[in-house]
């Protein structure tokens, strides 16, 4: 009679071959944690350094200078002409990483993409340098004047690499993804591309303004200084970037009827709070007698 010989115990097929690829593959993830190439190890260090908080420069006379670290603001503005969803909120340009070439390499991409989210917390990846060009040469803590060259760098939390805020007119091959227009990215180069310029908020005063120094935490243009665009950010357009769906941002004009920019175009290059170095200026509570003068305003009362 026919006995069942076979046990819970008994191997059957590739058994060995099948140990071997699991020693295999356990030995080789071992090296990799070891030698810290691990996908969820290299999320950790680029979160790390382009997240690590970081401190702003306090501006003691109210201008912008040479070598000042800042955050660059949209204020926020109320719906306008745009279709869909609209962003509110006061938005801060920031580096966007590649989703997928972020978790292959330590390294940032090159070119690396730009940016705006809904934070003004001061961290590494938006945190700008305000440096000069090479045709210049201005010292570091020189006031910023209207009109004058200047490059925006971010080191995005890491030691010794400088990236530049960098344009070109856009092509078939090169434009922002969502809209098509002027592309805005950031380069370790060092070129022309890398310069612009801050233009005083009302373009009729804007030649009796230049030269005269640029204010901190007040409303500016600011143009890129080759292509004569300005930067501008789209509240309507969402990207998909390494932290999630974010604002696009370009470098294009936009007039209306008065010939004036719309508040798209308009930013704020915001500094440190003396009283608080984690905080920025925009954390200080406006007087009761602006808020006043605003809200007369919009309801049409003279004063």
């Amino acid at each position: 009679m026919a006995q069942n010989v076979y046990g819970p115990g008994v191997r059957m097929g590739n058994w060995n071959e099948d140990v071997y690829l699991e020693e295999e593959r356990m030995r080789h993830f071992l090296e990799k944690r070891e030698k810290g190439e691990l996908l969820i190890q290299r999320n950790r260090r680029v979160k790390k350094n382009i997240l690590r908080p970081m401190q702003l420069s306090v501006s003691e006379d109210g201008y912008v200078h040479y070598g000042d670290k800042v955050i660059i603001v949209n204020p926020d503005q109320v719906l306008g002409e745009e279709a869909g969803k609209f962003m509110r909120g006061d938005l801060s340009l920031c580096m966007s990483p590649d989703e997928v070439k972020a978790q292959l390499s330590d390294d940032l991409e090159i070119p690396c993409g730009v940016s705006a989210v809904q934070t003004i917390a001061p961290m590494g990846r938006n945190t700008f340098t305000i440096l000069s060009d090479g045709a210049n040469s201005c010292e570091m803590g020189q006031v910023v004047v209207y009109g004058q060259n200047f490059c925006l760098g971010i080191a995005a939390g890491l030691e010794g690499k400088m990236l530049y805020l960098t344009s070109d007119h856009r092509t078939l091959m090169m434009s922002s993804l969502k809209s098509g227009l002027q592309e805005v990215t950031l380069t370790d180069e060092v070129t022309h591309l890398n310069c612009w310029q801050a233009a005083f908020l009302d373009p009729q005063l804007r030649l009796e303004y230049e030269g005269f120094p640029v204010r901190a935490n007040e409303k500016i243009v600011i143009y890129h200084r080759h292509t004569n665009r300005a930067l501008a950010v789209h509240r309507n357009l969402f990207l998909r970037t390494y932290f999630g769906k974010e604002i696009e941002v370009v470098a294009h004009t936009y007039l209306d009827s008065h010939k004036v920019e719309k508040p798209k175009n308009q930013w704020m290059l915001v500094t440190g709070n003396p009283r608080n170095k984690s905080n920025t200026m925009l954390d200080i509570s406006k007087p009761i007698t602006e808020d006043t003068r605003a809200l007369e305003q919009a309801m049409g009362i003279n004063t």
